[in-house]
């Protein structure tokens, strides 16, 4: 028992897994209590056991496995992790426990299977069953089989899949093992319980004996359909229906739960047969030959092969052609059968997949019908059966109505029966108006054919379709049937049995079935209650103008009256019928007059008739017999116009009044149109005609007037009657006007003669192009150049003009209008698609001959592309075509596969040409040549893919995209593994799908496909597919989604389900639907009437009386008011209640997706100078996800009232919502933008009053706009300042001045700068003005991109025409020259004489009105600074005077603004915009000279400063921008790792951004020091630390490299970089690349690349003087030091051979002196016999050839450059020279004279070098003088004035310390004193050369410079400093404007060690700018630098001390 006791203290966890089976045993029971006793699925405790359960159930003693089934059980049941374990648990039970003897253990394990279906892991447990079926043990075959049928019996098929089952059964029955054949039969009896027949297709084949048995088992089973017993978890709701059901006993509504279940379709239990490979080979010679025995044979082969129920999809093409051309040409009708019945075979084979096809076939069929034979007959029928189910009848109809007109009968029967029977698979959903329409009007035709059957036929197909949609959807395309044939087709219709037994939407047959029954068949569009046929549902949908806008016209009380809803026909009455019915009705005596001869009877007798006809009621006037007694003699031929007019007047009157028809209308038309061009009777004429438009429909009575005016010869009524057309085409609306009908009449108008039928005629067609737009053009592309000319001018008019309102209505066709608006696509009105199918279409299926099929499918490429261009040539010429193009479609398809490259481009230009001219026919070809372009997608030639792409977006364009959508075909394509397919076929989905409102099921197909896609190899393809999963989700739903996301494998999954999380949070919004009101088709009453009110604003009623027919514009959704609404006020309280909700939706990212989108250019950027409409509807659509759709309706409302209401609201509730207004401020401020380019000028006050209300609260929430924001507002708002009324510009400059504060005034500055542009004056004076403002508020800093390039701008203002431009110039520049002084004329440039005297009394002016500037400004006067008493300056506002506290708000502001970095912490951050916006508060704090510094100024007198040249606010801004940039640098070479990245981060930063990468001027040298140091360290430390992660030195490896790159991408910081920290750098860098280390690390290889890439862009970039001198230093460094490895020599060699490759190019730009001078160095360390020493030969050769090339460009001239060179006689250099010169002569001849005239300012300027020595020494000798010392630094000063490039370095460079500083001083005293007498003489200032000069005068600069020299001198002489190379070699060359400092001349020569000293003073520095941006953190003191490179005067105190210590130790 000492083992037990062991094994007993253990966890149960633990004792589960022990040997001893008894622990084991122990264990399971403890486990199993435990599970029974956890209540909380999701409890910790389950985890504990998710790797032991598959142990529990495969233990090896079946004792112990028995518990441990049981404890499985409970775990699965209840643990909510169970689902994990699925796999291998099952797995687990079929191997270990199915092959136990013990039935308890089997029974346990089936349960476990069972469970794990219930937690919804159906599909793996029937996976791992299935497997278990190929198990050799046949009782785990027994077990497993057994399981499958309790899973299916009481799951259901639902559950279980039945596909894979019935897929194995057979397999079964063969077992040899009778038990295993005995469980197979009770599952193949199971399975019939749940699909019936479905299953007797599979078990064909198996033992006739063993189907025999089955057969009877299957007759004993019960015929109602079998119910689910078992649930899975998410089917609790279902379960609980069912009990409910069970308990009340009724099974009724229990049908259609279960009906689906039971139509389980055969096919899709079949598997695929693959036939193509299995034809015979000779099969396509043998349907060519002579001998019908032979093509009889091959068919019979091919009969055999398709007989299969079910074939694999593949290229049928060749094969269908085949066919086709058998049943088509073939002489042998049993042929033709038997062909007909292979296609009928291939067809029901290959379902849907055969629809590529169908378009080809149905034609041939169709015709062949002509045929007599019943066999062939019934062979085509089945066939043509069979092909429709494969595809839509939308896409045969074309064909089908092309057959309606033959002349054959028997064709015309066969076509209408085909219709018929096909009608009856359809339902409402999918036998749309649209296509019902033209297939009925050709029926009507046939209805009164010739011949009976045709005839019967008609009526068949007629009554069918009646059946399926239902009377009222019919009754409008009957109305020229009369009673008899209506009747007709109503009893046809009663006959008829649809598809499946239903009864259609008609009549009242369907009251025998319960409607459950109905609306499970039909599609589930219905929505009316179930209870109700789906007539009434249609019935009173159809009545609505659905979709259209229009008022619901008869939608309440008309319902009832349908004859309303036909056209009123009447036939021709007698005359004498017609005198009887008239004598009825008027009074004899005005009978009698009425053909008086009397005008004054006539007109009484009118006058008599009129009255009659206005007391007569609408149903008892006969209005033919009315208007045939008018036109009795003398009729139409009146000639007295006063009768005429009244009797013109009376048929108006008939035809409003009466029910007036076409018949009555054709008796009067003629005399309307004779009298409408008649001076005085044309009026009433017209209005006549617009009469019977209203009563008989426009589109009628504009063909029939047109018709009739141009067969008259009258020029006038020609004209007139077209204007009568295009005003009766905007009062009507253009909805159904026929334009084929009149357009040869319009033709003729503008061919007219008379130039008044022709304005006519373009003005009608100006009209039109309102409605129809581009496509109107198409049909006038013949006509003369000079009218196309005038048509296209009426066009231009047209342009952006939307076509007005309708303001009349067909009486009769209203309800038959409305019911258009159903079908109507997206497209709005009557839209484009409507105009295409207008276009007149040529057939050229005639001209694609065999020939030319044969020929684009030859072996020989050349005939191939004169095929493809015969093609294109047909297409070209026939311009418009139908869809039938015979055989082209398959021809084509195979050339875009062709492996010439080129034919295949040939072939997508001809499919985007035949695009164009086949307009929407193209949907019947997609699937055949569509699918195929997709292919081409994934071609590997970029060229081949665009111009796939461009050819589909063509097609698309035309078909719109359901079709492309529906069925396998692009999950197939996305199936292959293309990654070009892959990426370009994502791409385009992710475009295409967010355009679309709703998308066909099929899409799901794709879904495991895009998953795939996400861990595709490819990177791009990974990336689309993330771009294309939430547009996926738009549609599908993340639900279904993440469900098919459970198929994948687990890995997988998790991946899968994170992005599906992420993509849900941006998954964009379905667009809006248009705005239009009405339900769907079946939708009831209630649910229409509500959304047709919820769509109206308050106040409109739902009309129930006449329309007025108006459309809805604007997207505003209010029509037009009919009668008053019964119950007005409970519509405005619904309204309220709607209104009552939040205006603006928060949601969460929109805004940032927005951006996102405008910046991958998917929308379009909001940038116009006009609004167009596609910017507008953008708006809408983006706005339809976070607007209420009210406040939508309202905002886009065409009536502006509607907007001042709206702005209203939104001010309202702009406190209350401001989180959510601020989440859609784009689209407001978006809106707004709008608004100004509206004239209304109240909407434009409420705008601007919103604005104020709405930068108020914004500032107030801190929040800061976004470039995005800004850059959609900002312009718009400023076109407003320019405005005419003085209110508005007011407020509009109030706007601007609270924009500065959500938004940084110096981005605000560049929109201003383009407003100066404007052509209004106003505007250019209000923006100047402005800028102005910024510049005083905000010192010069706002300037961008930089000060000097803006004023040269706003100066350009001063010779403006306008005085008040000129004055608000004027102003601006004083308001610069009070911030900067004298400088302000250097920043404005040359102006011309005139503008710089107005610019100088101005500033004088001012200057006298404002006190003069003191040597101090103390605080009261820099306020009165800000508040200028100067009356010119007019700037309208002050930033003091608007809120005290703005600058303090706007550093919180900055401080809130959104981070560019998050990650990087605040400190590292260079802000520009916070800087620019703290600088003007620095000036209010207190002045340095509050430091006592007495003592240290004692000893020096300095002259007193006259005049500030910079204003504090420059100092300051520099300072605390320089500051910063210290701090940060010197973060740069910080210790750790992530400080430098983050330094690193912040510095790049701003170098990619050019506006602010000039602030990094200055600090070039200093940021590249610490680069390399940092390089250093890494090398000596990071790289061998083992602790640091590898990644993280690669990282800062590429931050580094990075920043680089980007510092030498910019020109003038690249040449800051001075000579010794190139020499560093370039170290620095080659060591690295030298680094094996940096190799062995991963991704190490890709650093050394872009090493390589960075060394050529700095030798490229970089000052070639520094880069040539830091090149040879390098390499005299590393021959000196032999432990230098000879790869390091080689590579800086190299480094120089590149340089002397760009001599050529940069020889002018380079200082020869200094490069002689350090080859000259190079010379005296390695002597040539020295250099020939060396290993290796190289660096002697790259020395001559160095001369050698500089010799060659520069000639004997270079002798001059020797300058620097002390002692030139012993210089091997000079004999080196001379030598090369004797050799060759003179090298540059030609060359140097060309030289010599570029540089000729260089050269004649420059005195010669020998002169230069002598006088420098000659001076340099007085000043080493005691007595003329101060005479020979005043030589000095002024020849260095003089020749400001002179070199004194030769002279100084052998003198002290001290004698340098001396002569430094004496120069800086000199011209401090001349400048101040210059400033005492002048009035104006001379302006100083630089900002930041180190000579410049002011005191603060001086003091600290000063005494900063002194201590230097202090230090030295105490042996503390070496300072002999204290700056490197100084100033940059690249700066000549500038005066270089003293220092900086007296150290250019630059020497070896250059950059070690300088790294010195450089720590030194950003130690110190560490310390002190620390202090300023803390304290914000000012700073003022003094120089650039200067430690800052804030340290004054520490210098302070350092000088007592140096006193203290001199004593």
């Amino acid at each position: 028992m000492g083992d037990d006791s062991e094994w007993l203290k253990l966890p149960t966890d633990q004792k589960c897994e022990h040997k001893v089976w008894k622990a084991r045993l122990n264990g399971y029971e403890e486990a199993l209590k435990l599970f029974q006793r956890i209540k909380d699925e999701k409890s910790p405790e389950w985890g504990k056991y998710l790797g032991l359960i598959k142990k529990f159930v495969t233990d090896s003693n079946a004792v112990a496995q028995l518990k441990g089934l049981e404890a499985a059980l409970a775990f699965v049941e209840n643990a909510h992790v169970a689902t994990k374990t699925t796999g291998e648990v099952v797995s687990g039970v079929v191997c270990k426990v199915f092959n136990q003897p013990k039935a308890r253990a089997k029974e346990l394990g089936s349960d476990i299977c069972l469970m794990y279906i219930e937690i919804e892991k159906a599909e793996v447990v029937q996976d791992e069953l299935l497997k278990g079926l190929d198990n050799k043990n046949p009782k785990i075959v027994v077990a497993c089989i057994e399981a499958l049928r309790r899973a299916l019996s009481e799951f259901g098929s639902k559950i279980v899949t039945l596909k894979p089952v019935v897929k194995v059964l057979p397999k079964q029955f063969e077992s040899r093992e009778k038990a295993v054949r005995d469980e197979a039969k009770l599952l193949a009896v199971e399975i019939y319980r749940w699909i019936r027949d479905a299953l007797r297709p599979p078990l064909q084949n198996i033992n006739s004996v063993q189907l025999k048995d089955l057969e009877e088992e299957w007759v004993k089973l019960p015929s109602s359909p079998p119910k689910q017993t078992r649930f899975l978890r998410s089917q609790q709701d279902l379960k609980a229906k069912f009990e409910q059901q069970a308990q009340g006993g009724d099974q009724s509504d229990g049908d259609d739960e279960d009906e689906p279940v039971a139509a389980v379709d055969p096919y899709e239990l079949l598997e695929a047969v693959e036939v193509l490979s299995k034809m015979p080979k000779d099969f396509y010679e043998k349907i060519e030959a002579k001998k019908w025995q032979e093509r009889k044979e091959a068919l019979e082969a091919i009969e055999v092969l398709t007989k299969n129920p079910k074939l694999e999809n593949g290229d049928y093409g060749d094969l269908v052609r085949a066919l086709k051309k058998v049943v088509g040409k073939d002489a042998n009708v049993m042929l033709v059968s038997l062909a007909a019945k292979c296609l009928a075979a291939l067809a029901a084979g290959l379902r849907k997949k055969f629809g590529t096809y169908a378009g080809q076939v149905v034609p041939t069929i169709l015709e062949k019908f002509k045929e007599k034979k019943p066999q062939v007959v019934q062979a085509l029928q089945e066939a043509i059966d069979a092909i429709f189910l494969t595809t839509t009848l939308q896409n045969l109809s074309e064909d089908v109505l092309g057959v309606m007109d033959n002349k054959n009968p028997s064709i015309k029967q066969q076509a209408s029966l085909f219709l018929a029977r096909s009608f009856r698979h359809c339902v409402q959903a999918t036998l749309p108006k649209s296509v019902l329409k033209p297939l009925c009007a050709a029926l009507i035709k046939q209805v009164n054919d010739s011949a009976p059957e045709v005839r019967d036929a008609a009526f068949e197909a007629l009554g069918t379709a009646m059946k399926v949609v239902g009377e009222k959807a019919v009754n409008p395309f009957l109305t020229d049937l009369d009673k008899l044939k209506l009747d007709k087709i109503k009893e046809s219709a009663d006959k008829v049995e649809l598809a499946g037994g239903k009864k259609g939407a008609g009549g009242g047959a369907s009251d025998k079935k319960p409607a459950a029954k109905a609306s499970a068949e039909a599609p589930p569009k219905s929505s009316g209650p179930p209870k109700k046929t789906q007539s009434a549902a249609a019935s009173k949908s159809s009545a609505g103008a659905a979709k259209k806008g229009k008022p619901a016209s008869a939608a309440g009380g008309k319902t009832k009256k349908t004859s309303d809803s036909k056209e009123f026909t009447e036939t021709e009455l007698s005359p004498e019928v017609c005198e009887d019915l008239a004598a009825g009705v008027l009074p004899a005596s005005c009978l009698q007059q009425l053909d008086s001869a009397n005008w004054k009877e006539r007109l009484a007798s009118m006058e008599e008739f009129q009255k009659a006809v206005e007391t007569l009621d609408k149903a008892a006037m006969p209005c033919q017999a009315l208007v045939r007694m008018l036109a009795k003699k003398p009729g139409w031929k009146e000639t007295n116009f006063q009768v005429m007019q009244m009797k013109l007047h009376v048929v108006a009157l008939i035809a409003q009044r009466g029910q007036f028809s076409r018949t009555s209308a054709s008796v009067v038309l003629d005399g309307l149109v004779d009298k409408v061009g008649d001076v005085k009777c044309g009026g009433n004429a017209k209005e006549g005609l617009t009469a019977i438009g209203v009563a008989c429909s426009l589109p009628w009575t504009a063909e029939q007037v047109v018709s009739m005016a141009f067969a008259q010869k009258n020029p006038k009524n020609q004209a007139e009657t077209l204007n009568w057309l295009s005003n009766a085409m905007k009062e009507f609306g253009f909805t159904g006007i026929n334009v084929k009908g009149f357009i040869n009449n319009v033709k003729t108008a503008l061919g007219a003669t008379n130039p008044a039928v022709r304005t006519a005629a373009i003005a009608l067609l100006g009209v039109m192009y309102l409605y129809m737009g581009a496509p109107l053009r198409m049909f006038f592309e013949d006509e003369k150049p000079a009218l196309l000319a005038q048509i296209d001018v009426e066009f231009e008019k047209m342009q952006g003009q939307s076509p007005p309102a309708p303001i009349r209505c067909n009486k009769k066709a209203a309800e038959e209008e409305g019911d258009d608006g159903d079908e109507q696509d997206e497209d709005g009105g009557g839209g484009g698609q409507d105009i295409m199918d207008l276009l007149p279409r040529t057939d050229i299926s005639d001209k694609i001959t065999s020939d030319l099929v044969s020929k684009i499918e030859d072996k020989n490429w050349k005939i191939r592309k004169e095929g493809l261009d015969e093609a294109a040539a047909v297409i070209s010429d026939a311009k418009f075509v139908t869809a039938n193009i015979g055989e082209l479609p398959l021809a084509l398809k195979g050339r875009l596969n062709d492996s010439n490259k080129i034919l295949v481009q040939q072939t997508l230009t001809i499919l985007q040409q035949l695009a164009v001219a086949m307009g929407p026919g193209l949907k019947q070809h997609v699937k055949a040549l569509g699918i195929p372009i997709i292919t081409v997608l994934g071609d590997s030639k970029t060229n081949v893919r665009t111009a796939a792409m461009n050819t589909l977006q063509a097609w698309v364009e035309q078909t719109g995209m359901k079709e492309w959508l529906e069925g396998e075909d692009l999950s197939e394509e996305l199936r292959r593994e293309n990654p070009f397919l892959r990426q370009e076929l994502l791409g385009w989905l992710a475009e295409k799908l967010p355009t679309l409102r709703t998308v066909p099921a099929d899409l799901m197909l794709c879904v495991p496909q895009l998953y795939a896609c996400l861990e595709d190899r490819n990177g791009d393809v990974r990336k689309k597919a993330q771009d294309a999963l939430p547009t996926f989700m738009m549609h599908l739903g993340h639900d279904k989604m993440s469900k098919a996301a459970g198929k994948l494998k687990p890995a997988s999954k998790d991946q899968v389900v994170a992005m599906l999380e992420k993509a849900r949070a941006v998954m964009p919004a379905k667009p809006a639907a248009p705005a239009k009101t009405g339900g769907g088709k079946g939708s009831a009453e209630p649910s229409r009437a509500a959304s047709a009110s919820r769509s109206q604003p308050a106040g409109d009623d739902l009309p129930d009386g006449k329309p007025e027919g108006k459309k809805i514009r604007g997207g505003g959704g209010a029509a037009k008011k009919g009668a008053a609404s019964k119950k007005p006020a409970a519509k405005g309280l619904k309204d309220d209640e709607d209104r009552s909700g939040p205006i603006f939706v928060l949601v969460p990212n929109a805004k940032e997706q927005r951006i996102k989108e405008e910046k991958q250019l998917k929308i379009l950027k909001w940038n116009f100078i006009t609004p167009r409409d596609e910017y507008v509807e953008q708006l809408k659509t983006q706005m339809s996800t976070c607007f209420a759709k009210w406040l939508q309706d309202e905002l886009f409302h065409f009536d502006f009232q509607r907007h001042v209401k709206a702005i209203g609201v939104m001010i309202e509730r702009l406190e209350t919502e401001s989180d959510a207004t601020i989440s859609c401020l784009d689209l407001i401020m978006k809106w707004f933008t709008l608004r100004f380019f509206d004239t209304n000028t109240t909407v434009l006050m409420k705008v601007l009053e919103y604005l104020k209300l709405l930068f108020a609260m914004l500032n107030r929430e801190n929040y800061h706009l976004t470039e995005y924001e800004a850059n959609s507002f900002v312009p718009y708002v400023i076109l407003k300042v320019g405005e005419s009324k003085d209110v508005v510009r007011k407020d509009v400059r109030a706007i601007l001045a609270m924009l500065c504060k959500v938004y940084p005034a110096s981005k605000v500055f560049p929109f201003l700068m383009e407003g100066t542009k404007s052509k209004n004056s106003k505007q250019r004076a209000e923006c100047l003005e402005e800028l102005g403002c910024l510049i005083e508020g905000y010192g010069m800093n706002v300037c961008q991109p930089t000060p000097a390039k803006c004023l040269k701008e706003i100066a350009v203002h001063i010779g403006d025409r306008d005085t008040s431009v000129r004055n608000a110039a004027l102003n601006t520049v004083v308001a610069v020259y009070n911030v900067c002084g004298e400088q302000v004329y250097k920043l404005i440039g040359n102006l011309s004489e005139k503008d710089m005297s107005m610019l100088e009394e101005r500033i004088k002016r001012s200057a006298k009105k404002t006190p003069a500037a003191p040597a101090k400004q103390s605080a009261p006067e820099r306020t009165q600074r800000e508040h200028p008493t100067n009356p010119n300056a007019t700037f309208l506002r002050k930033p003091s005077q608007e809120d005290p506290n703005k600058l303090n708000q706007a550093r919180q502001n900055a401080q809130h603004s959104e981070s560019s970095h998050p990650s990087i912490p605040k400190e590292f951050q260079l802000d520009l915009d916070m800087i620019e916006m703290d600088q003007s508060r620095v000036c209010e704090l207190p002045d340095l000279v509050q430091h006592k510094l007495d003592e240290l100024l004692e000893p020096i007198m300095i002259p007193e400063r006259k005049m500030r040249s910079v204003s504090p606010q420059f100092d300051d801004l520099h300072n605390s921008t320089a500051s910063t940039i210290n701090f940060v640098i010197s973060q740069v070479a910080s210790g750790d790792i992530n400080t430098s990245i983050q330094a690193l981060a912040q510095i790049d930063e701003v170098l990619r951004q050019e506006d602010k990468a000039e602030v990094m001027s200055g600090h070039i040298d200093q940021f590249l020091i610490a680069t390399f140091m940092q390089l250093r360290l890494i090398y000596s430390t990071h790289i061998a630390d083992d602790r640091l992660d590898k990644k993280d030195i690669i990282k800062l490896y590429s931050c580094i490299i990075g920043n680089i790159l980007s510092l030498f991408s910019i020109e003038s910081l690249a040449k800051e970089a001075s000579m010794g920290v190139l020499k560093d750098l370039m170290h620095g860098v080659i060591t690295l690349l030298l680094d094996s280390r940096v190799e062995d690390i991963e991704d190490g290889q890709q650093v050394i690349r872009s090493v390589n890439l960075l060394v050529i862009r700095v030798l490229e970039s970089s000052d070639q003087t520094n880069m040539i001198s830091a090149l040879l230093v390098l390499l005299q460094d590393t021959l000196v030091t032999t432990a230098g490895s000879p790869m390091f020599s080689e590579l800086v060699i190299k480094c120089l051979w590149r340089l002397i490759r760009f001599l050529p190019e940069t020889i002018n730009t380079i200082n020869l002196d200094r490069i002689l001078l350090d080859v000259h160095n190079f010379m005296k360390v390695f002597p040539k016999e020295k250099l020939k020493q060396l290993k290796s030969d190289v660096p002697h050769r790259t020395l001559k050839t160095l001369l050698h090339t500089l010799c060659k460009l520069t000639g004997t001239k270079i002798l001059d450059h020797l300058s620097m060179i002390e002692n030139r006689n012993e210089s091997e250099l000079e004999a080196h020279l001379r030598r090369v010169f004797k050799h060759h002569g003179n090298m540059s001849g030609v060359k140097s004279d060309r030289g010599n005239e570029k540089g000729g300012l260089h050269m004649d300027d420059r005195m010669s070098k020998a002169k230069v020595s002598d006088i420098l020494s000659e001076i340099f000798k007085k000043i080493g003088s005691k007595e003329n010392t101060k005479e020979g630094l005043t030589e000095l000063y002024e020849y260095k004035q003089k020749y400001s490039d002179a070199d004194v370095e030769p002279f100084l460079k052998n003198t002290s310390q001290f004698f340098q500083s001396y002569v430094e001083r004496g120069l800086r005293i000199i011209e401090s004193e001349r400048e101040g007498k210059a400033r005492i003489q002048t009035s104006t200032v001379i302006p100083q050369h630089s900002v930041d000069s180190s000579l410049s005068s002011s005191q603060e600069d001086l003091k600290p410079a000063v005494y900063y020299e002194r201590l230097k001198i202090l230090r030295q002489r105490q042996g503390l400093e070496n300072t002999s190379r204290q700056q490197g070699v100084g100033g940059s060359e690249d700066e000549p404007q500038q005066r270089p400092s003293i220092s900086s001349l007296l150290s250019s020569k630059p020497s070896v060690a250059s950059s070690t000293d300088m790294l010195h003073s450089k720590l030194s520095q950003l130690k110190e700018s560490r310390e002190l941006y620390q202090q300023e953190q803390n304290t914000h003191s000012p700073t003022h630098a003094s120089t650039r490179s200067a430690s800052p005067a804030a340290n004054l105190d520490d210098l302070k001390k350092r000088l007592e210590r140096i006193k203290s130790n001199r004593q």
